[in-house]
């Protein structure tokens, strides 16, 4: 059954396994999987457990490579480029510790990355005596030109790759990727892409971006697309395949080779493990495509739309003169700059993410941004989302007498 645009979020069941009793703004984080996506699993887990053997030793080859070809069409890509990996995290990892590095050479990325793929950049660096060399990002800010200025800005006769994200975490903006692609490959430079949000919130075409020079993608399918925990992808161009390899060697690194690349041979198999996420992804491109007329454009299309009247209204809530980035930079997420914090936010949820959920039922993450003492609020607008949610947390933030800022420092 397919629902409008209109309606789509106000029917959380049957399709949803969300508590109906808790407002989640916060999709970006983790995603969340439809019921038939979770039943699918279940009863790919029932079939491993019944025969092991078959599962994992028999079939287990073909249904990985039916997975990976849905996948492929999905975000246009060749699937002989395409690795499931568990997430975007490892697949990061994969691309960073299989390169080689010398002392001197520079590793660009900005600072708008996601901490945990920065942290594996700089654990490389350190390793090869490489330097991290940071391009700061605006934001506010009035264009995406502002972004491949930074960027190109940061890029020297040294630098060897740049760790780039396709949607940023924190501050939710939809980066120029094409043309951060063609002005970094454009000197030389390999470049890695961070797509783990753009999956499912943005349209894909890896084999266009590897026209211009993109030599590495990782993805997750936990997100936007709705997979189960677990299903992610790294695309790797042709020519550097040989040298990218698992984070963790197994069987793959020495078998034949004469029916699957050993890029796929070693991918495909860490060790044992719970490979159903990865089977699942074409159950979930149907059934989220399913849900809205029109499929995955209009889904996407849906999605952006609400997110920008979310941040619309979340803006004038706030008290901040003008939004922080042009529409086209937003997806299905977007960020708003708070006031400052009045002290230091300390580990673990923050105090006012901390009493949006236990006050008002509302789940959206609230982060430290550059500083301990400035936040942003982020907010997600899935399928399952409408207007109302979001004035919701417009009447929370008002009686929590909560304010925007109009500049970020």
């Amino acid at each position: 059954m397919t629902a409008s645009s209109e309606t789509a979020g106000t029917n959380i069941e049957p399709f949803w396994a969300l508590d109906p009793d808790v407002t989640y703004l916060n999709h970006g984080s983790f995603g969340a999987t439809p019921r038939p996506v979770l039943e699918r699993q279940q009863s790919l887990r029932d079939e491993l457990e019944r025969e092991p053997i078959d599962f994992l030793s028999r079939s287990r080859e073909r249904r990985i490579d039916e997975a990976r070809k849905a996948l492929a069409d999905f975000v246009g890509a060749s699937a002989s480029g395409l690795a499931f990996v568990p997430n975007a995290t490892t697949g990061v990892n994969s691309v960073l510790r299989s390169l080689r590095f010398e002392a001197g050479d520079e590793l660009v990325v900005t600072d708008h990355a996601y901490n945990a793929c920065r942290n594996a950049l700089d654990f490389v660096a350190e390793r090869w005596g490489a330097t991290v060399s940071v391009a700061p990002l605006p934001f506010p800010l009035a264009s995406p030109d502002e972004i491949v200025d930074a960027v190109a800005g940061a890029l020297t006769a040294r630098t060897r790759l740049a760790m780039i994200d396709h949607v940023t975490s924190p501050t939710a903006l939809v980066l120029p990727l094409p043309e951060l692609v063609s002005a970094i490959a454009g000197r030389g430079v390999e470049v890695l892409v961070d797509g783990a949000h753009a999956p499912g919130m943005v349209e894909l075409d890896l084999d266009e971006l590897a026209t211009l020079g993109m030599t590495y993608y990782a993805g997750n399918c936990h997100k936007w697309l709705c997979a189960p925990k677990g299903a992610g992808f790294l695309w790797v161009a042709p020519g550097r395949q040989p040298a990218i390899r698992p984070t963790v060697i197994s069987h793959g690194a020495n078998r034949d080779t004469s029916l699957r690349s050993r890029f796929h041979l070693e991918f495909d198999w860490t060790g044992t493990t719970d490979f159903t996420p990865w089977l699942c992804v074409p159950t979930a491109i149907e059934a989220v495509g399913g849900r809205v007329e029109g499929g995955w454009a209009a889904l996407r299309l849906r999605n952006h739309e609400l997110a920008l009247a979310a941040r619309d209204l979340l803006t004038a809530t706030l008290g901040i003169a003008t939004p922080p980035c042009p529409d086209e930079m937003v997806g299905s997420m977007a960020a708003l700059p708070l006031a400052d914090a009045g002290g230091v936010v300390a580990n673990g949820p923050d105090t006012l993410s901390q009493q949006l959920r236990d006050q008002f039922g509302l789940e959206v993450p609230v982060m430290p941004w550059r500083s301990p003492r400035l936040r942003l609020l982020r907010v997600s607008a899935q399928l399952y989302n409408t207007r109302a949610d979001f004035e919701r947390l417009a009447d929370a933030l008002r009686a929590l007498s909560v304010t925007g800022a109009n500049s970020v420092r």
